[in-house]
C-alpha cells in the first residue's frame, strides 16, 4: 500500500521529490525490493507530521506535503491542487476534504469529518457524529501541506490534549489558533483504516 501511494505521488507535477519516512529496520527491509526513496527517522515522533519535519529539516524546500501511507487511491491531481493553494501568500497549512460523505461515514469514528466555514477554513475535526454547529461537515482526506517554516513551527509546538485524545495531529494547529485552509473536492477515494476498507479497495483495484 505504501509503495502504491509513493508511485501515485511521483506522478504529481508539483512535487520535486518523494520520500518515504520510516522508523524501523523491518520497514526498510520490506521496502528494499521496490527501490523507493526512504529516509530513516527517530521512532518516538508524536505524529507523522513531526516525522516529516525531521526528514525535510535540512532540505531546500518551500512547500512540504505529508501524504499518509494509508491513502492508496490518492490522485496526483489532488496533490497538485493542494499545492496550488499556496499561491496565496497567507496560507500556513492546507488539507483536502470531500463532499463525498455518507450517512455511514457520519457515524464511523474511523472516518474523520471536518467542519468548514464560508471561507473554506477548518473550524473543527471530529471522529464522532457532528454536533449542532452551523456549517457543513465534509469527509477529511489524509494529506497535509505546509510551508516549510510553518511545518517547523508546528513540530516545535507542544502536543495538545485534544490531539492526544482524538489522535488527530491537525488539532495541534487549531488549538494554537492558527488557520487550516481546506481544499474542497468531490474526491471519492478512501483511506484504509480497517481490514474491511482494505478488502473494498482490493475488490476495486485488484
Amino acid at each position: 500500500m505504501v509503495v502504491h501511494v509513493y508511485e501515485q505521488a511521483l506522478q504529481a507535477d508539483s512535487l520535486d521529490e518523494v520520500i518515504i519516512a520510516i522508523d524501523s529496520d523491518d520497514t526498510a527491509k520490506a521496502l528494499k525490493p521496490f527501490n523507493v526513496n526512504t529516509v530513516m527517522t527517530f521512532s518516538d515522533h508524536k505524529s507523522g507530521t513531526d516525522r516529516v519535519a525531521q526528514v525535510v529539516g535540512e532540505l531546500d524546500a518551500d512547500i512540504v506535503v505529508n501524504i499518509q501511507g494509508d491513502e492508496p487511491a490518492m490522485e496526483p491531481k489532488l496533490i497538485d491542487d493542494l499545492v496550488g493553494i499556496f499561491e496565496t501568500p497567507n496560507v500556513f497549512m492546507a488539507t483536502p476534504a470531500t463532499t463525498d460523505i455518507s450517512a455511514e461515514d457520519e457515524l464511523d469514528p474511523n472516518v474523520v469529518k471536518v467542519l468548514v466555514d464560508q471561507n473554506n477554513i477548518a473550524m473543527a475535526f471530529r471522529r464522532e457524529p457532528r454536533h449542532y454547529e452551523s456549517g457543513g461537515y465534509y469527509r477529511h482526506i489524509g494529506m497535509y501541506a505546509f510551508r516549510k517554516k510553518a511545518l517547523i513551527k508546528f513540530t516545535n509546538m507542544t502536543q495538545t490534549e485534544n490531539e492526544k485524545k482524538y489522535k488527530l495531529e491537525q488539532l495541534r494547529i487549531l488549538d494554537n489558533g492558527l488557520p487550516i485552509h481546506v481544499l474542497m473536492t468531490d474526491y471519492t477515494g478512501r483511506g484504509i483504516d480497517t481490514e474491511k476498507d482494505l478488502n473494498a479497495f482490493m475488490e476495486t483495484h485488484g
